[in-house]
C-alpha cells in the first residue's frame, strides 16, 4: 500500500483527483492509439505532410500521458495500465475496423480533441473548486492548452 502524501489535500480529495486523472489518462491513451493508427494508414495527396503531423501529435500525447500518469503517482495512487482499463474509462470512442479517408481522419481527431478540451475544462474546475488540488488543475490547464493548439491546427485543414 502506498502511503498517502501529506501535501495539504485531504485523502479523499487526493483519491478523487487520482480517479479523475485516470479518466484523462484513458482519454489520452485512446487519442494516442487513434492518432497512431491514422499515422500508419494515411494515404492520398497530402500523405507525407499528414503522416508527419500525426507523428508530431502522437508524440505530444506520449508526453501528456507520462505527465498524467506521474501525477497520479504523486497523489499517492497507482496508475492503471491495461488497454481494458483505458477502454472502460475513456470518454472517447474507437472505431474498430474503420479506415477513414484523410478529411474524415482529421475531422475525427478534431472532434476528439474538442471533446477533451470541453471535458478537461470541467475537470479543471473540479480539481480547483471541489478537490482543492491546484497542482492537478495547473497540469490540466497545460494539457488543455496543448489540445487547443492541436485542434486549431486540425481545424485549419478542414477550412
Amino acid at each position: 500500500m502506498i502511503a498517502m502524501p501529506k501535501i495539504g489535500i485531504t485523502e479523499i480529495n487526493l483519491k478523487k483527483s487520482a480517479s479523475l486523472l485516470s479518466i484523462i489518462l484513458s482519454d489520452e491513451m485512446t487519442l494516442y492509439v487513434k492518432t497512431r493508427k491514422f499515422h500508419w494508414n494515411i494515404t492520398g495527396n497530402s500523405f507525407m505532410e499528414l503522416h508527419k503531423l500525426f507523428e508530431m501529435q502522437y508524440k505530444q500525447y506520449e508526453e501528456i500521458i507520462d505527465e498524467v500518469a506521474e501525477r497520479i503517482n504523486t497523489l499517492g495512487s497507482k496508475t492503471i495500465g491495461t488497454m481494458i482499463e483505458f477502454a472502460n474509462l475513456s470518454r472517447l470512442e474507437e472505431n474498430e475496423n474503420k479506415y477513414p479517408i484523410q478529411k474524415e481522419m482529421i475531422s475525427e481527431l478534431l472532434n476528439d480533441n474538442e471533446t477533451l478540451i470541453t471535458e478537461i475544462r470541467k475537470d479543471i474546475d473540479v480539481c480547483s473548486n471541489e478537490n482543492h488540488d491546484a497542482g492537478t488543475a495547473d497540469l490540466l490547464t497545460k494539457v488543455l492548452q496543448q489540445h487547443e493548439t492541436i485542434a486549431w491546427i486540425l481545424r485549419r485543414y478542414l477550412n
